[in-house]
């Protein structure tokens, strides 16, 4: 039982303490993002806002990413400072980012940390759970390509949806977030952020696997945090690691390790080969939003608040995580090229290397392939359709309409 002078100090400091005491400071007035309200999602128990964005070059049935902002943070903000539509435009999936209010917290951090708002059909939960369905009603989302991701308070939002609906996730990752259950009320949330305590791996499984009556297959999940991260305390990284390791049924030691642009990264895989959890620790960075340049040497982002240069891009990766990076939307320059290419090697003959990096997806009913660019020798002792038992014909009919040459 907490004294009564720790109670006065408690709330002598509380409005100074970080993820607190934000407000405003990481918004952008009039940032540029092409996000759109949506007003009416049904049912809205948490009053939280709606945001969304759809590229025009998308498929029948694009993968959804559900992103959550932080403390003092609101949509069009942390997408301008995170490039979630810049990476959506380019690789044609939907994005829905919803925002909260001021009348439910005064610095709109997510109330990860309210059981009322954490729990399976209510509050703030519920309606980003009415804002998914809503976008797989009007816009023919994949059921099976839904994600989510968050900063901060976003994050530990992030684990708390992914906890309380885990069969409507394939994957999800936090940033700088806390682990799910770890808090009933601000002071524990308070605690968990400054000290984080470390708790057996069952404890931690055991809290999310009590949030519904899922027992698996449960989402993958990015795991991302700032070695120098004195808002959220660095340690619910390995807590968060080792909350989902247990109810992926695999040991908390990491499989494997490596450094990607500079940072350690560790990986977790399940019995199939695919990896199932990831950690990447970014070294020397504070609370926020690792920012940098992708594989493709493109950036996704600005630096503001929160959103911090650390040589590496996390939205990127995240995205790569999902398996939304394999479709890319070409320039009908870039497709007549990549077609002709593909067509050269369908019809047996020595293949060139492709003109241009871009890959060329085919996708359909009954196919979903990527063809990256590389020389592909091919033997002559026999046609190649013979030889690989492919219709020739119908390959060209797909990379026609797979590159938007063919209606």
């Amino acid at each position: 039982m907490p004294s009564l002078a720790s109670n006065i100090d408690f709330l002598r400091r509380f409005p100074k303490l970080p993820g607190f005491g934000l407000y405003g400071r990481g918004r952008l007035p009039g940032a540029r993002s092409p996000l759109t309200e949506v007003s009416d999602f049904g049912d809205n128990p948490g009053a939280l806002r709606m945001f969304t964005y759809l590229p025009p070059d998308r498929p029948k049935r694009p993968a959804l990413v559900v992103v959550l902002h932080g403390c003092g943070q609101d949509a069009r903000g942390y997408d301008h400072g995170a490039g979630w539509s810049t990476l959506a435009r380019r690789y044609g999936f939907a994005l829905l980012m919803p925002q909260q209010q001021e009348i439910n917290n005064a610095n709109t951090c997510f109330n990860w940390f309210n059981p009322e708002d954490v729990s399976r059909d209510k509050g703030e939960a519920a309606s980003i759970k009415r804002m998914i369905d809503k976008m797989v009603y009007d816009h023919h989302i994949n059921r099976r390509r839904i994600y989510i991701t968050g900063l901060s308070a976003g994050g530990a939002m992030t684990t708390a949806m992914l906890a309380t609906y885990p069969e409507l996730f394939s994957a999800g990752a936090v940033i700088a977030g806390l682990p799910f259950g770890i808090a009933g009320n601000v002071r524990e949330a308070l605690s968990g952020m400054m000290i984080s305590p470390a708790r057996p791996s069952r404890e931690l499984g055991d809290l999310v696997r009590g949030a519904s009556r899922h027992r698996g297959p449960w989402p993958r999940l990015s795991v991302w945090h700032g070695s120098a991260d004195r808002t959220v305390h660095p340690g619910n990284a390995d807590e968060i690691v080792k909350q989902w390791v247990d109810l992926h049924g695999l040991p908390e030691a990491p499989m494997a390790e490596a450094k990607v642009d500079g940072h350690p990264r560790q990986v977790w895989w399940n019995a199939e080969g695919e990896t199932v959890v990831e950690s990447y620790t970014i070294a020397g960075m504070a609370h926020g939003t690792p920012l940098g340049l992708a594989d493709n040497d493109e950036r996704y982002g600005t630096e503001g608040a929160f959103l911090i240069e650390a040589g590496i891009s996390s939205s990127y990766h995240i995205a790569k995580f999902f398996g939304l990076t394999r479709r890319v939307r070409l320039s009908k320059a870039q497709a007549e090229a990549n077609a002709k290419s593909v067509l050269s090697f369908a019809a047996g003959e020595r293949a060139k290397p492709f003109p241009t990096v871009a890959p060329v997806t085919l996708q359909g009913p009954d196919v979903s392939t990527t063809l990256w660019p590389r020389t592909m020798p091919v033997r002559r002792a026999e046609p190649a359709a013979a030889r690989r038992g492919f219709d020739v014909s119908s390959v060209i009919t797909r990379v026609l309409t797979a590159t938007g040459l063919r209606k």
